[in-house]
């Protein structure tokens, strides 16, 4: 599908180049950006490696795959889209989302400035113009003065190393790679992996395999989802809530509805903690993470009192004695909520059941793969018909680390990045001009409700490009020091929670031999979106250097 642009930048126009803005991904970031880019004038195209709108959600088609945030939140906020929208559950599955993409291409006719099935393969700044050259799978190659990468967190699936896995004669598939003609009833079933995509997995499986076996690391220490199916009455009475509730969202900590609690575990006494934890728990989704009281991810003592709590839950569903060590184990694997809470709705029940074995990789590591399945360090060999790999992705710079993205002098972002990631409000990097990143590393994207943080920095980001426009300028660069001065801010936070103590996908944790450091910024959206303005309001001047060809460099201020 072609792109209809909208009239150019005059100086784009001038230097010969197609577009004033490329995005890359067509998720919820780069739809926003699209939307906006256009209503102000902008010519812009959208490029996706995939079939169709959606970004990770027209991938994502495994038994189970549904969203971990309500969906009343789970969508846009402008009342256009809003008012004639609704989810048939509390937490819709991936096919819903895709239809929800469907329909508000329906109302802002989306799929006109997009090119589907576009894989980018590599971007090249040029100084002499200002802009960058963008190659595409097809061998299409475009010019932009600003390049947007909106590819996400979950796009580069994660296979580890085993050996031997092209020896195995069944079906191997990860869960990002999924095909609707994989048959799970009735046959025997390995999930490798038991973080969210495991999770979902296993409920589906674990009810219609023959047999399933679970290659668990670590024991996930899931919440209760709470999902339900939503009538007309209860569709109402959420719609007549959003107004409200959108507003809420722009003043928490991860862009929701609801707040942590001001107060402090080891302040309170033991029986109000106790009522705080079970409403948390009886409203389900990520309350008892995000509404917990404030020390509980920064004080041990209070954590260990969440851990307790969740525990002894927990355990009233596992009905099998020699799986409950396996499954909520007496001491923590490691602090509540350092790794992100999966939601599950009958996770434990399933994983007790007596077709289901649990085989603790940490003391009994996968070997190697064989013709007819799996074989362990004990010798122990299991055949498996499907054997599915959970085993999750390489976040926050996979996705952009799998574009050749070189500047001016020829340095790869990967390269550049190699040591560990410093980048400018979770949106530029010293060294890239005119490039920028939404929903990516060092953003509140892991923290923070998606779509509600796609606007957020979708707006922000958009500002800039209006004032870049309105100024004549066609460059800008975050400076080091600015870079620094950022992860810097991000390091001091993290030093003083218990996300430290965990090797999860926050930190990179999750793929060997990556540079381990925290990649979400942890101080919150209001306090995000506050050094967003506090750059805004010098006039892109304190961490931004701006430029053109009639325009001298103007220094940035002293972040110190």
């Amino acid at each position: 599908m072609t792109a209809s642009p909208a009239s150019h930048d005059d100086s784009a126009s001038a230097a010969g180049i197609d577009y004033d803005v490329i995005i890359v991904g067509a998720g919820f970031s780069g739809v926003y950006q699209l939307r906006r880019l256009r209503e102000r004038g902008f010519s812009v195209v959208l490029l996706e490696a995939g079939s169709d709108l959606g970004g990770v959600w027209n991938a994502i088609r495994y038994p189970g795959a549904r969203v971990d945030s309500h969906g009343a939140l789970y969508q846009f906020t402008d009342e256009e889209l809003w008012s004639d929208w609704d989810y048939s559950q509390m937490f819709p599955d991936h096919t819903e989302v895709r239809a929800y993409f469907d329909y508000i291409d329906s109302k802002l006719d989306l799929r006109r400035d997009c090119r589907f099935n576009t894989k980018v393969t590599a971007s090249r700044f040029d100084s002499s113009t200002d802009s960058w050259t963008v190659e595409t799978e097809p061998g299409d190659v475009l010019t932009t003065r600003f390049l947007v990468f909106a590819t996400g967190s979950t796009v580069e699936p994660y296979e580890p190393n085993f050996a031997n896995t092209d020896r195995y004669t069944g079906t191997l598939v990860h869960t990002s790679r999924w095909r609707d003609d994989i048959e799970l009833s009735g046959k025997r079933v390995a999930v490798i992996g038991t973080g969210a995509s495991g999770v979902q997995m296993i409920q589906e499986a674990g009810s219609v395999a023959e047999k399933l076996t679970v290659f668990q690391r670590t024991p996930n220490l899931a919440l209760p989802m709470r999902q339900k199916d939503l009538d007309v009455e209860g569709r109402a009475k959420i719609k007549r809530s959003l107004p409200e509730r959108y507003d809420m969202v722009t003043k928490t900590f991860g862009a929701v509805d609801y707040e942590f609690d001001p107060r402090n575990a080891v302040d309170v006494t033991p029986e109000v903690r106790e009522d705080v934890y079970s409403k948390l728990w009886d409203e389900g989704g990520f309350s008892f993470w995000m509404g917990n009281f404030a020390d509980t991810l920064f004080d041990a003592k209070s954590n260990a009192f969440a851990y307790e709590f969740w525990k002894n839950e927990v355990r009233r569903y596992i009905t099998d004695p020699a799986k409950i060590e396996l499954l909520a184990p007496s001491e923590p694997p490691h602090p509540f909520g350092a790794k992100r809470p999966s939601l599950q709705q009958n996770y434990y029940e399933v994983m007790s059941q007596s077709n289901v074995d649990i085989v603790a990789v940490g003391d009994t590591p996968i070997q190697e793969f064989t013709e007819r399945g799996i074989r362990t360090a004990d010798g122990v060999e299991r055949e498996f018909d499907v054997i599915v790999l959970a085993t999750g992705y390489d976040n926050n710079t996979g996705a952009m680390n799998a574009i050749d993205i070189r500047n001016a002098d020829g340095q790869s972002l990967k390269d550049k990045w190699s040591d560990g990631v410093d980048n400018y409000l979770g949106a530029f990097t010293n060294g890239f001009p005119n490039l920028a990143f939404v929903y990516g590393p060092q953003s509140t994207a892991g923290f923070s409700n998606g779509p509600t943080a796609a606007e957020l920095q979708g707006d922000l980001l958009i500002d800039l490009f209006e004032f870049l426009r309105a100024e004549s300028v066609t460059r800008f660069e975050s400076t080091e020091e600015a870079d620094v001065a950022w992860t810097a801010e991000i390091e001091e936070i993290h030093d003083q929670t218990l996300f430290k103590l965990a090797s999860s996908w926050f930190n990179a944790g999750n793929i060997p031999g990556k540079h381990r450091q925290l990649l979400q910024y942890p101080g919150g959206m209001p306090t995000y979106r506050e050094r967003w303005t506090t750059e805004r309001d010098s006039g892109y001047s304190t961490g931004l250097t701006l430029s053109s060809p009639t325009r001298e460099p103007q220094p940035s201020m002293n972040l110190s």
